[in-house]
């Protein structure tokens, strides 16, 4: 017998395939891998058909039961998934999923099974060239390796004074520079924080479960805090929120800074925690040391790191500077008086750190790029082109997502609706974990 599959995903998300695809019904006992005819079409490579007693033997996702918002709830029956590989298996009862959850790798198309990785960025104000060359360069790469999700972290912008308008554009527009950059949405899931519901939820399950003690240990709450006479509730509790942005998409790896190090800490033990008192619900993710980026420091202030959040306009090149921008701050970057032109960041930061930009713009060691210059002239001058050429192709893309303007909100649905499937799924576990009463 021969039927149209139709994807549901009851409320998550909802799709159909462009042709029908034919599948031969088979009893129960029969169930396994299906071949399927593709119809000359290369997106779905097989489909698994999975009876629910089978479940724990062949479940490769979370297990979707009746939804606690609303918004992934549904009775037993079989919804198929077209990323990262076509899947069916059932929607079953809260009561039947597995004790102990332990996620399993994702295949990313034809590709090998990949761990699941997790990054956000906060749109607090324009992206510059520490962002790029430290993170995002590196993400680009991750995407091809792993099952990367980013996410433009618009919740914890609130921790800050911004205005509703400028917290609305900045967010689009660093969903922009991230596309830009080379973030493309068929390898990897790009999403907004605040359009994932669960988000938000996991929080307060979080923060039912994390201590006081805890959080005033926090260095960022003390360093931001200090000195002043009223601080936000949010600025203290923000690192449980960003605890629930790690654990609802079962992230096994998190690729952390040493200024967010303390942060993903609080993660594991909140979620261990957790796992503690109600089973093993949650994922307890790993540091994962990133991959090295450039350490790209202030052209004016060469002692500490270039920041969005610290007004230096001569000392910080945006990804978006026109080239004779970039040349006139290049021009103006402190360096200092003995004329030598060496690799030595801690005697010579200033020109250390024009070497280094040199250096990671043309692949090349700092150390190396140092041999070829006598004067600082000459470095500076050079300096500038290799950047103005580095940011070039960002630039033009940009440009072309500009142009159109509903490309970027349509590629944010889509991954906010990808995002959307694993967050309901774990948050499902966590709030029946909890023992609090789904809806029917």
């Amino acid at each position: 017998e021969s039927t149209g599959l139709e994807l549901d995903q009851d409320g998550c998300h909802h799709q159909k395939f462009r042709q029908d695809r034919h599948i031969d019904l088979r009893p129960r006992s029969h169930f396994g891998h299906e071949g399927v005819d593709h119809f000359g079409e290369r997106n779905v490579e097989d489909i698994h058909l999975v009876a629910v007693d089978q479940l724990q033997e062949y479940i490769d996702r979370p297990v979707v039961g009746r939804g606690m918002d609303g918004g992934c709830h549904g009775h037993r029956r079989y919804r198929a998934r077209r990323w990262p590989s076509c899947t069916v298996q059932p929607f079953v009862d809260g009561a039947r999923a597995p004790r102990r959850y332990r996620p399993v790798p994702t295949r990313a198309y034809d590709g090998p099974l990949m761990a699941r990785v997790l990054s956000g960025i906060q749109p607090s104000g324009d992206l510059h060239l520490g962002n790029y060359l430290g993170a995002i360069r590196n993400w680009v790469t991750e995407q091809e390796e792993h099952d990367a999700f980013y996410c433009v972290v618009d919740l914890h912008a609130l921790t800050l004074d911004i205005d509703p308008g400028q917290l609305r554009s900045r967010t689009h527009d660093t969903a922009l520079d991230l596309l830009a950059a080379g973030l493309d949405p068929e390898r990897c899931t790009l999403f907004v924080q605040s359009h994932v519901v669960q988000h938000t939820q996991m929080a307060w399950l979080l923060e039912c479960t994390a201590t006081m003690g805890e959080l005033r240990r926090m260095t960022q709450f003390k360093d931001k805090s200090e000195g002043k006479e009223s601080v936000r509730v949010g600025l203290f509790t923000y690192p449980v929120l960003q605890a629930a942005d790690i654990v609802l998409y079962d992230a096994q790896r998190v690729p952390v800074g040493d200024d967010q190090r303390q942060h993903l800490e609080l993660a594991r033990e909140v979620a261990s925690r957790f796992n503690h008192r109600f089973g093993e619900v949650l994922v307890v993710p790993e540091a994962a040391i990133p991959a090295a980026g450039a350490r790209v420091m202030d052209l004016q202030h060469p002692e500490r790191k270039m920041s969005k959040s610290v007004n230096s306009p001569l000392g910080t090149i945006l990804m978006l500077d026109e080239p004779a921008e970039i040349t006139r701050k290049i021009k103006k970057a402190v360096t200092d008086t003995d004329g030598e032109v060496r690799y030595d960041p801690v005697h010579k930061p200033g020109l250390s750190n024009l070497l280094e930009l040199l250096a990671v713009a043309t692949g090349r060691a700092p150390v190396d790029v140092a041999d070829g210059y006598d004067r600082y002239g000459d470095l500076k001058a050079d300096t500038a082109d290799a950047l103005i050429e580095l940011l070039r192709p960002l630039q033009a893309r940009r440009a072309e997502l500009t142009a159109d303007p509903g490309a970027v909100p349509e590629l944010l649905a889509r991954g906010a609706a990808k995002a959307s499937e694993l967050a309901c799924a774990t948050y499902d576990r966590a709030a029946q974990a909890v023992g609090l009463l789904g809806r029917a």
